[in-house]
């Protein structure tokens, strides 16, 4: 599985890099999460330079692609150009967005008249954009989900693992990076977010 995560010029860290991490978790069975930008360097809010290691073309072929939140979104949702770089397809990939990505994802028209999740400084946008927002850490519509606040970037990760894997390679994820001590309790509350929203798979047969 090849995922993109989309990280823009001030970029939040905490969305990007603990999606990406969570996700790469998965390494051994052939996944791979890759920060993927349409310059070769980005900065995050706080000052921090990465180099990009995918252009933004390869979110097209991307077998999911998560959007990242930054405090530049609302100006890059606004850039005709580089909007029309980012095409996603959600017949045929997995799509989440987090805070103000899912601004991005409003504007390339794939939230729809669905209700999605946003942080709190980014609503007001994307109420303008004219999708209604929930208060709520998650929510997936289909093969499309949004994630509002910092920490929710557990929830969009363990959703992709667990529609392109299974649910019990997400617990493992997550029970991994989870605090010691407390590892119950995040595998229960990140399974309890996006588990309703995960399609009902047949039983195998025997």
């Amino acid at each position: 599985m090849q995922i993109a995560v989309l990280t823009f010029d001030g970029f939040n860290e905490l969305d990007s890099f603990i999606a990406a991490g969570i996700l790469n978790r998965m390494k051994a069975k052939g996944w791979q999460a890759q920060i993927t930008s349409p310059t070769p360097e980005v900065t995050s809010m706080n000052g921090v330079t990465i180099k990009r290691q995918q252009p933004l073309e390869f979110a097209a072929t991307a077998d999911a692609v998560l959007i990242g939140s930054g405090i530049k979104t609302r100006e890059l949702a606004a850039d005709a150009d580089l909007m029309a770089q980012i095409r996603l397809d959600p017949t045929r990939q997995i799509i989440g967005a987090q805070c103000s990505g899912t601004l991005m994802l409003a504007r390339l028209g794939l939230v729809g008249n669905l209700p999605a999740c946003t942080d709190l400084t980014t609503k007001p946008w994307v109420i303008e954009a004219g999708v209604d927002v929930l208060d709520a850490p998650f929510v997936a519509h289909g093969n499309v989900a949004t994630a509002g606040g910092c920490m929710a970037s557990q929830y969009l990760a363990a959703w992709i693992i667990a529609r392109l894997g299974s649910v019990k390679d997400a617990e493992e994820a997550i029970h991994y990076v989870a605090p010691v001590g407390e590892k119950a309790a995040y595998v229960e509350g990140a399974l309890g977010a996006v588990t309703p929203f995960l399609p009902v798979r047949s039983p195998v047969a025997a």
